[in-house]
């Protein structure tokens, strides 16, 4: 049977006869469903249809993997090269075997998680393909799995996926949202991964917090702040979001810091003067 993969969020639903009758994950305010209602594919369609996987060195040890064409939010996952093994941080929707044969030549992956379920792509389809690597998943967000599997692994608050590689709960876009710091990064100043838990903005030097993208649906200042505390203790200099282009290259945990000041301040009345 086929596991069907939406077109609109790119999440992969376990196997079935058919396609479901909708998306959970869409159904959500913080997505949204297509006019016309939701589609559905599959890897084979995928497949024949011409996707493919670039795999590139973003920084030494670090490399993002971006399907092409764009297929539905068109995020881009990073895998973490280390002596103890490699993370794969946040799903694309699409896999093939000349992507499994490019990952084995990195070092094949150890520990699999997401920044949120938006990201989850086909993560378990990715778990199967490196010899059922286990695939780290919140608690608070168990609900959005959207196919259930031996290899998920249910976490709360940080967890280390392997030494140097650690997955932190920070809450906010979901209960569940995430990042990785990763502590060698940056030439040993770090790096944060945070897919859209933390928001690369257009303006580099900041970054930004919502409850939904595409709805522009804001945050609380309690949730903001609860982010940006998750994080304090980590050290980083750098932090890659969810595309190619999504990058603050230095001074990345001061970007945060100020960046909620400014987005709290906003959403106070009176507002900030000009």
């Amino acid at each position: 049977m086929p596991a069907f993969i939406c077109k609109t969020c790119g999440c992969q639903y376990g196997p079935s006869d058919a396609p479901p009758a909708g998306c959970k994950i869409c159904d959500d305010d913080r997505q949204y469903v297509p006019e016309g209602g939701p589609v559905w594919t599959t890897l084979d369609e995928m497949r024949e249809a011409g996707y493919k996987n670039v795999v590139r060195e973003v920084e030494p040890g670090l490399h993002g993997i971006g399907t092409q064409p764009w297929f539905a939010i068109g995020q881009r996952p990073l895998l973490v090269q280390t002596p103890d093994g490699n993370v794969l941080f946040d799903g694309n929707s699409y896999l093939d075997d000349d992507t499994i044969a490019r990952v084995r030549e990195l070092g094949g992956i150890a520990a699999i998680s997401a920044s949120h379920p938006h990201f989850y792509g086909c993560i378990i389809e990715w778990s199967h393909a490196f010899d059922n690597a286990p695939v780290y998943l919140p608690r608070a967000d168990e609900q959005w799995i959207t196919r259930p599997d031996p290899a998920a692994r249910l976490y709360e608050g940080a967890v280390e996926l392997v030494p140097g590689v650690t997955l932190v709960q920070t809450g906010g876009h979901f209960e569940g949202s995430a990042v990785v710091h990763w502590a060698a990064g940056a030439e040993g100043r770090g790096v944060l991964l945070t897919g859209d838990s933390i928001a690369v903005a257009q303006d580099r030097s900041f970054v930004t917090f919502m409850r939904s993208f595409p709805n522009y649906t804001p945050l609380p200042e309690s949730l903001v702040r609860g982010i940006v505390a998750a994080v304090r203790p980590y050290e980083f200099d750098r932090i890659y979001g969810g595309w190619w282009q999504s990058v603050v290259r230095s001074n990345a945990k001061v970007s945060v810091e100020r960046s909620a000041e400014r987005y709290i301040a906003w959403t106070k009345d009176p507002p900030p003067a000009p």
